[in-house]
């Protein structure tokens, strides 16, 4: 399964383990108010938080074997996504951050879908869910393009949170 989920490739992108060469991107990625807009506190986080974002993200493929890609187009990084456990939540959870100058390149939709064939394909995953911000209608719509229903509005981190989600599909049918 290693070779399957570390690195895949799109007909655009690149999806490789993260590293840590990739925390200057993480930095300035995240410093950038655009990308921070939508959290509860939209504050940029700081040289620090971001190597710990990049950290816990390390920390996951160590612990779980998959996790957020950095993800590549014509070899410059452009964002992070992939799949996670998110406390709390039943499945396994989407998310994706592109640099700002990227976006309307349609990388997310793209993203999201090898992210769900690699959920429900080497994963074995029986459910794949996106948390988004009410704020965030695009978000919302990249899901959604993917085959993402709504299901519950939810509370996260103190802000209005939709929860959007995909099951499996059925075998033998």
């Amino acid at each position: 399964m290693e070779n399957e989920v570390y690195r895949r490739q799109t007909a655009r992108l690149v999806l490789r383990r993260p590293n840590a060469a990739d925390l200057d991107f993480v930095a300035a990625l995240f410093s950038r108010f655009e990308l921070v807009a939508h959290r509860p506190h939209p504050v940029p986080d700081s040289p620090e938080v971001s190597e710990q974002r990049l950290l816990r993200d390390m920390q996951h493929w160590q612990s779980h074997g998959f996790g957020r890609w950095a993800i590549e187009h014509e070899g410059q990084i452009v964002g992070f996504g992939g799949l996670t456990h998110k406390h709390g939540f039943e499945g396994l959870n989407i998310s994706y951050h592109l640099h700002p100058d990227r976006w309307g390149n349609g990388y997310a939709t793209e993203l999201v879908g090898e992210t769900v064939k690699v959920g429900f394909g080497p994963l074995q995953a029986h459910r794949v869910i996106g948390l988004v911000r009410v704020a965030n209608p695009a978000s919302r719509r990249v899901l959604e393009r993917n085959g993402f229903s709504f299901e519950q509005d939810v509370e996260l981190d103190g802000a209005p949170t939709q929860l959007l989600a995909l099951n499996a599909p059925v075998q033998g049918s």
